[in-house]
C-alpha cells in the first residue's frame, strides 16, 4: 500500500464524520472531515508531511515556505517543515491568526522573523469548502510582501473552495476530493 492509501485510510478512520454539522462557512452538512484527528496522529502527520513534501517539490518547486491559517494548517506545518528538513531542502513555516495579537507585536503572522518580502510561498489546510479562512491568510501574508503561489489542503469538500482559490489567481491542488475519499459521485 503506497502512502496516499495509508493517508486515505487515516482519513476515513479518524477524520470522517456523519452527522449534522455546521461548517466554519456556515453550511450545514451531512457529514464532517476533522483533518486535525489525522494530522495530530503520529502515522498521519508522518505521511502528510512526506505527501505535501513531494507535491511541493513537483509542482512548486521554487517556494521557500508553506503556511496557513490557524488551527487546520498547524500540525500541517510541521509535519511538511520536518519533511523538508530531513530531505535537505528546508522550508520555513508559518502561521496565519484568525486576528492579531492584543499584545507584544500585534502581529498576524507567526514565524515572520524567517519570511523576506518578495519569498514565494504555499498555503496549505486540512479542508476547505468555501476557501474563505484561506483567503483571507493570502490577503494578510500578501499584505506583509510574501506571495502567496498555490494552495494545498488534504480534503476538498468540492463545495466551491478550489474555484475560489483559483480566481484568487493561486494554484490548487488536494490530496483527496470527498469524490475520492468517499468514493462517491453525488
Amino acid at each position: 500500500m503506497n502512502n496516499l492509501e495509508k493517508l486515505k485510510q487515516l482519513l476515513l478512520k479518524y477524520s470522517f464524520r456523519k452527522g449534522e454539522f455546521t461548517l466554519a462557512s456556515g453550511k450545514k452538512s451531512n457529514f464532517y472531515f476533522d483533518g486535525k484527528q489525522t494530522s495530530l496522529h503520529p502515522e498521519g502527520a508522518f505521511l502528510i508531511g512526506e505527501l505535501i513534501f513531494e507535491m511541493i517539490q513537483n509542482k512548486f518547486p521554487d517556494v521557500q515556505a508553506v503556511g496557513g491559517p490557524t488551527l487546520g494548517a498547524d500540525p500541517l506545518l510541521t509535519s511538511v517543515s520536518l519533511a523538508s528538513y530531513h530531505k535537505h531542502k528546508p522550508l520555513f513555516s508559518f502561521i496565519v491568526r484568525k486576528e492579531p495579537k492584543g499584545h507584544g507585536t500585534g502581529t498576524w503572522i507567526e514565524g515572520r522573523a524567517h519570511l523576506k518580502p518578495g519569498m514565494k510561498v504555499i498555503l496549505v489546510e486540512d479542508v476547505i469548502t468555501t476557501g474563505g479562512s484561506l483567503l483571507k491568510a493570502a490577503e494578510k501574508i500578501r499584505e506583509f510582501g510574501l506571495m502567496p503561489v498555490g494552495v494545498i489542503v488534504l480534503v476538498d469538500r468540492q463545495e466551491g473552495g478550489q474555484e475560489a482559490v483559483q480566481q484568487a489567481g493561486m494554484q490548487f491542488v488536494s490530496l483527496f476530493t470527498k469524490d475520492e475519499l468517499l468514493n462517491t459521485k453525488d
